[in-house]
């Protein structure tokens, strides 16, 4: 087979995971941008209970999405469903305004073939259409946490769910997303118990995802990002921690802060479950979240 021949051949090591929810036509270009990919991939919808007719837009489209229908909103929890429906060992993640670069996909599996600690990939997002940097990018690039031999690229405790690649035994073994949270930060913690199981999670710049999202935010994402912080907190970090993040909640709220007790009228709802569904975090793991902390204010990831 020419060189040529084999780099136009399908790759077909990862699965392509998109959940969606009454965003037919965005979800429609992201599909049209993964059919054209020279590697091909297989792709999982999971259709979180739209009414636009997205299923069946989905099974009309050339590129042979497998589509699953839990029947409900199930939240990120839908791509833990994706996951485990899967063949491939690798899988990445697009939201139904995202896509992969050509080549990225098939670069990702090449360095978890090379790496067998290797969990979790975080790519460079490109924030369409003006082809800027997400800002996260930079955090994620300049992460103090020391580099590993055994890892590429740079040590990270974060990343964004629209472009990243896991291993999917990792994942799995893991617990995917955490039900409790549904929706919003749900990467942190996510991030935090493939790190605590000894697996990698870099940020490797070198693959590259792109982001279309909407030029307004959805409705009530600052709050469900506030809340599921504070949940985080309850079910991962210290006792100490999780009160100290209860506390500013509830100052803020005192003072006027509209958002905050939203937040906080949420979490509550939810900390009950999170006491029971505790997990610390090993010494080593809390050690590196205050590292990440302590650099650039806090905003490290």
């Amino acid at each position: 087979m020419s060189d040529r021949r084999r780099e136009d051949a399908p790759d077909r090591r990862t699965t392509v995971a998109i959940i969606t929810r009454d965003r037919r036509e965005s979800l429609l270009r992201t599909l049209d941008h993964l059919a054209a990919l020279p590697e091909r991939p297989p792709v999982i919808v999971v259709d979180n209970g739209s009414g636009d007719g997205t299923p069946d837009a989905v099974r009309a489209h050339p590129c042979g999405a497998r589509l699953l229908l839990p029947g409900r909103n199930t939240g990120a929890v839908g791509r833990n469903l994706a996951v485990r429906q899967a063949s491939t060992p690798y899988v990445a993640f697009s939201d139904d305004d995202s896509w992969w670069e050509p080549g990225s996909l098939k670069a990702a599996a090449a360095l978890f073939d090379t790496y067998p600690r290797l969990g979790l990939l975080s790519a460079r997002t490109v924030v369409e259409p003006d082809g800027t940097d997400d800002p996260l990018d930079t955090l994620l690039a300049n992460s103090p946490l020391p580099p590993r031999t055994d890892l590429p690229g740079t040590p990270v405790l974060g990343f964004l769910g629209c472009a990243a690649v896991v291993r999917r035994s990792a994942f799995l073994a893991a617990g995917g997303y955490h039900p409790l949270l549904f929706f919003g930060a749900e990467e942190t913690l996510l991030a935090y118990d493939l790190t605590a199981a000894g697996w990698g999670v870099v940020h490797e710049p070198s693959l590259v995802a792109h982001h279309g999202p909407d030029a307004v935010p959805r409705p009530g994402r600052a709050v469900a990002l506030r809340r599921n912080s504070l949940l985080t907190a309850w079910l991962r970090r210290p006792l100490r921690v999780a009160l100290a993040e209860t506390g500013r909640l509830l100052e803020e709220w005192a003072h006027g802060g509209t958002d905050a007790g939203r937040a906080l009228r949420e979490a509550l709802a939810r900390i009950p479950a999170a006491v029971r569904l505790r997990r610390p975090l090993p010494a080593w793991v809390e050690d590196q979240i205050l590292l990440l902390e302590s650099d650039a204010g806090g905003r490290g990831r």
